[in-house]
């Protein structure tokens, strides 16, 4: 008799709301999970790393920002039970970065740009979203 097989655990990644002049910085995902959807730059989080120096490495290496993770925003959870994925990604704000962004995995990224709150391209990663509605009430916070 074999043994029942083990459940697949939760993978951890990170992700960063980061704003310039009132645009939000997304990216065209081209692999799952979620591909064709636009999301916040971001990536896995490697043994022994934190989330924030995950945070920075992957933006550096997918768009070519420096940035220094902020506050956390939020954190946001994928979880989809037709592939069993479940991701778990806290999202840093970032105010201030440093350089143009340019897609610098071109096997992963379809393209970059800036877009405004009100004008967000679709369809957006679940992340993505989590992060927006977080950002409408960053503000009112005490």
């Amino acid at each position: 008799m074999s043994s029942p097989s083990p459940l697949p655990l939760p993978r951890v990644g990170c992700g960063a709301a980061i704003l310039r002049d009132g645009a939000l910085l997304l990216v065209l995902r081209l692999r799952q999970p979620e591909a064709g959807h636009w999301g916040l730059p971001g990536g896995k989080v490697d043994w022994g790393e934190t989330t924030r120096a995950t945070c920075a490495r992957e933006i550096a290496e997918e768009l070519g920002l420096i940035i220094t993770p902020g506050p956390l925003l939020c954190v946001a959870d994928t979880i989809d039970l037709g592939d069993g994925g479940h991701w778990v990604a806290p999202v840093y704000l970032v105010e201030d970065s440093v350089g143009e962004p340019a897609v610098m995995e071109p096997q992963a990224l379809g393209g970059c740009g800036w877009f405004p709150l009100d004008a967000l391209p679709s369809p957006l990663t679940a992340a993505t979203v989590a992060a927006v509605d977080a950002l409408k009430t960053w503000n009112r916070q005490p």
